[in-house]
């Protein structure tokens, strides 16, 4: 899926039409296509700086944002890759802390189309190689790779030997290309273990953490499992953290929300267990308050859209993200009235988006967004109604937002791409 990119430089939108050309189709997995493009550009894959390998269904995002956090603060020079995009393309590819730039990106592109014509990547694909030639010409210390869709036919897959790989939360997502049981899912995202890389993942439920044993002891992975080999929770306001090294005591992460402590807490695991270069406890606190992760139950600045309203947006899309933002929001709005504004893809559970927030909004609007396969604010009311959800079509995020009762905390979710346009609309571009 080429996840409606467009941008305003005419030459990276020049290259952006050429791969929806070469490439019409939806989403594809599978490692061939990527060895045989990297091939052609050299394999940048094997000239890499040390790299950490992020995956997961839900929260892989915060994780690639707090190992960035605390290698930064450790004095370390940062590429990462991430997706999708909010705002701009660029925000995927980030080069030794800063957003690759229009000219260079537009260059990257087209050198890898140039070379792509008969083995026709995918929008991920071609995006991924355009990547790994970046980082391979950039000096910096380390790479930290999120996982686009799964792990072991993902196209960050042709990373030989990461210095550690790590999976967070999993929950049911892409299941035509994943597998309809957690388990299923589990293997899926387990398929980054390399041999002889240790392997730090979170607490699964017994089926999911056991084929992920399974996978790790095939390969020859370390496997380091929370609540076994390490261990946190959260008490009196602090992240406290334990393993075979020691102890540590941190402040909560910035990001709001419960879960966020997790995803803080594996970054810290993953960076403990890796031996490619040392991070000090005092970056692991500095971390915590300095990460940032637009769209992630973020607080809106008063602007265009969102005038003087106290309004909070996240991009979470599947049925275990809506549960987790359903209890952080109930939390934040502390008895105040919540007004939920929801947008889903109509590749998406929308029962599940909407399901965990009855008895917790008192209103819920509907809206559609620029993406072709967002779901109308008609169709996904309907699906509230029967839910028993007490919502409405709108015709925009203004008219839903005028909407919303005047003591209202407002939420907009359901879709990393709504959140992108409420960004642009709002003037917050990611940076």
């Amino acid at each position: 899926m080429a996840d409606g990119a467009r941008s305003d430089h005419p030459g990276v939108q020049a290259q952006l039409d050429r791969l929806a050309r070469l490439s019409p189709g939806g989403d594809r997995l599978g490692l061939e296509r990527i060895a045989e493009l990297l091939a052609a550009l050299g394999d940048p894959q094997r000239h890499l700086p040390p790299v950490f390998h992020v995956a997961g269904t839900n929260g892989k995002g915060s994780t690639t944002a707090f190992l960035r956090a605390a290698l930064e603060a450790a004095g370390k020079r940062v590429h990462v890759f991430t997706s999708p995009h909010l705002v701009r393309f660029n925000e995927r590819i980030r080069l030794a802390g800063r957003l690759i730039d229009d000219a260079s990106l537009a260059a990257l592109l087209e050198e890898v189309l140039d070379v792509s014509g008969t083995i026709a990547p995918s929008f991920f694909e071609a995006t991924a190689a355009a990547a790994f030639l970046a980082f391979a010409r950039a000096p910096a210390d380390a790479l930290v790779l999120e996982v686009g869709m799964g792990g072991r036919l993902d196209a960050t897959n042709v990373v030989e030997r990461p210095v550690v790989t790590g999976i967070a939360a999993l929950g049911l997502d892409h299941q035509q290309w994943l597998g309809e049981t957690l388990a299923e899912i589990a293997s899926e995202k387990a398929g980054i273990a390399k041999p002889g890389a240790p392997l730090v993942t979170l607490a699964h439920p017994p089926d999911a953490a056991a084929r992920i044993r399974e996978l790790a002891e095939a390969t020859g992975a370390p496997l380091l499992v929370q609540g076994a080999q390490w261990h946190s929770h959260v008490a009196g306001a602090r992240l406290h953290y334990r393993d075979g090294a020691g102890a540590l005591d941190l402040p909560l992460p910035a990001l709001p929300g419960l879960h966020q402590a997790d995803n803080a807490a594996l970054a810290v695991a993953m960076l403990r267990y890796q031996q490619a270069m040392a991070v000090p406890d005092e970056a692991l606190a500095r971390a915590m308050s300095e990460v940032r992760w637009p769209a992630r139950l973020q607080k809106l600045r008063p602007g265009p859209l969102t005038g003087t309203r106290d309004i909070w947006l996240d991009g979470g899309h599947n049925a275990q993200a809506a549960q987790v933002l359903a209890r952080s929001i109930e939390e934040l709005a502390n008895g105040r009235p919540l007004h939920l504004i929801a947008g889903a893809l109509t590749t998406k559970d929308a029962a599940g988006l909407l399901a965990p927030f009855r008895g917790v909004a008192q209103q819920v609007s509907a809206i559609s967004f620029a993406h072709p396969l967002a779901m109308r604010a008609e169709d996904l009311a309907g699906v509230g109604r029967t839910l028993g959800l007490p919502m409405t079509a709108k015709t925009d995020l203004r008219a839903a937002i005028a909407g919303a009762a005047s003591d209202a905390i407002i939420l907009i979710a359901g879709s990393l791409y709504l959140a992108g346009e409420v960004l642009a609309l709002n003037g917050e571009l990611p940076d």
